[in-house]
């Protein structure tokens, strides 16, 4: 008997000395050959949160599958962001927090697994989609901080949580406790230009933030407002106002705002080039990008696909191309279902020479790549006598570095559908004086609700300790396990 076991135990490790090997062959081929697993967000004006994985295998197919489907508001979502993953711990699998703000004054806060799925449930009928269960997506409660309709959200940190709304505030919000840390009032606007037969009661004046950007040393911070054609300065450390810039009427005027418009900033956003660091300010027709002296450095006006289409941008973003150099573009989705890519860099400016009696214009930041979402279409949209839906919201996430580095697009339109693109981050850097068409269309997924705003993450490698994982990789019972079992039994028995 002794010597069966010590036999036994030999044989069992050769055997596992043999299993460890291919384990760690399969994985060196599975890290060159690694699908990308990410997990979209998308609200709606159905008051409905959508969750949704998409894998993108190493020849560009892509697999969607439905994770959570919130009912999540009493009125249209607004706005989403997404937080950082929590530290990692041993045994213990890391997580996502999701805010969402409509405007039925909440914040709902959810928390979602950060790990790929460890499988998905295919439909029994072949029209139905597919689905991944995960216990870990579940809700969290919400947060009653703001008395008017929420604008935007933003986690600067994974212990921050950052909300403006038409109350005029910012609220910053501790994770740990969910206790409000403080609250930035911005003052309300007069009412300037109203007609003096207006019926709006005592407060109905235009007011509110519309958007708010933290700058990346968590430092400073820049916001717009409804009703203001300025943008505030804030100073994050003692959370009081720090300057207001006004926009100038011929300012205004080279980016398509008139005398009968709004003149307030609807987006913000911080970016940066090889000349230093830069903020820009988005309006309902153009874009004025100013540097770190406050001072314009040039201006962005998207033209039409057409004339039966609108150039009215929805949103804006900085896409970083090189992290040693901080090298941005500026990237900013229209009316008419493009995302267009600009460069800010001052090589790249153009100036166009003065009117008579005019100032100088500011100068033109250089169109290199549009990303087409017409792309892919089927029935009225592929025809050229239809409208394009429109981008109301996208992101851009970086896979991947040096030359290899790739971007993947995930663009919302408003007719509920959800695209994916592949953009070589290369396509963006090349010079030339041609504007090129980039982004290949991976897929496209039908929400069935008119979206309003998406987030995105790339998520991260299955948890190990996964129990659906132990029980992948179980090989089943050894015939000699049975063998000692039985003479276990039988020797107790005498």
């Amino acid at each position: 008997m002794a010597k069966r076991k010590r036999n036994n135990n030999g044989e069992s490790a050769a055997v596992s000395t043999v299993s460890t090997s291919k384990k760690l062959k399969s994985t060196t081929l599975q890290s060159t050959k690694t699908p990308t697993t990410i997990q979209i967000v998308a609200g709606s004006y159905d008051r409905v949160l959508h969750g949704i994985t998409a894998t993108i295998s190493p020849d560009d197919k892509v697999d969607f599958a439905d994770t959570f489907l919130f009912d999540a508001h009493d009125s249209a979502i607004r706005c989403l962001a997404l937080s950082p993953p929590s530290a990692p711990v041993p045994k213990q699998t890391q997580k996502v927090i999701l805010a969402s703000g409509s405007s039925d004054e909440r914040v709902n806060l959810y928390h979602l697994s950060a790990h790929t799925p460890s499988h998905v449930v295919a439909p029994a009928v072949g029209t139905l989609k597919a689905s991944v269960q995960n216990s870990q997506n579940k809700v969290l409660g919400s947060l009653s901080q703001h008395r008017s309709s929420v604008t935007a959200l933003y986690f600067p940190t994974r212990s921050k949580l950052m909300s403006s709304a038409e109350d005029n505030t910012i609220a910053v919000t501790r994770t740990r406790d969910w206790s409000l840390l403080s609250e930035i009032k911005a003052p309300v606007p007069k009412p300037i230009g109203r007609p003096s037969g207006d019926t709006a009661p005592l407060g109905g004046a235009p007011s509110g933030v519309n958007d708010f950007a933290v700058h990346p040393s968590m430092k400073l911070m820049i916001s717009v407002g409804k009703g203001e054609k300025c943008m505030r300065l804030w100073n994050l450390v003692t959370g009081k106002k720090a300057g207001v810039l006004t926009f100038e009427r011929e300012m205004l005027g080279q980016v398509g705002e008139g005398k009968f418009s709004s003149g307030e900033g609807r987006k913000v956003a911080w970016g940066a080039t090889d000349s230093g660091e830069e903020f820009c300010v988005g309006f309902d027709k153009g874009v004025l990008i100013f540097g770190m002296d406050s001072k314009p450095k040039c201006k962005v006006v998207p033209q039409p696909r057409d004339k039966k289409h609108q150039s009215k941008i929805h949103q804006l973003c900085y896409v970083q191309l090189d992290e040693t150099k901080d090298i941005h573009v500026l990237a900013l989705s229209t009316e008419d279902g493009r995302i267009l890519f600009y460069s800010t860099r001052p090589e790249d400016l153009t100036t166009l020479p003065a009117e008579k009696g005019k100032d100088t214009p500011l100068p033109s930041a250089k169109l290199i790549a549009i990303l087409d979402s017409k792309d892919g279409d089927k029935g009225k949209d592929a025809k050229t006598d239809e409208r394009v839906p429109r981008i109301k919201d996208f992101t851009a996430m970086a896979v991947g570095a040096g030359a290899e580095k790739t971007l993947y697009i995930i663009a919302g339109r408003s007719d509920g559908g959800v695209k994916v693109f592949r953009l070589p981050a290369s396509d963006l850097s090349e010079k030339g004086d041609q504007v090129q068409e980039v982004g290949k269309l991976l897929g496209t997924y039908e929400t069935g609700n008119r979206i309003t705003c998406v987030e995105s993450f790339v998520m991260l490698p299955r948890f190990e300790g996964d129990d659906e994982l132990e029980l992948e990789n179980f090989e089943g019972f050894d015939e000699a396990d049975d063998v000692d079992e039985d003479n276990s039994n039988s020797s107790d028995s005498e």
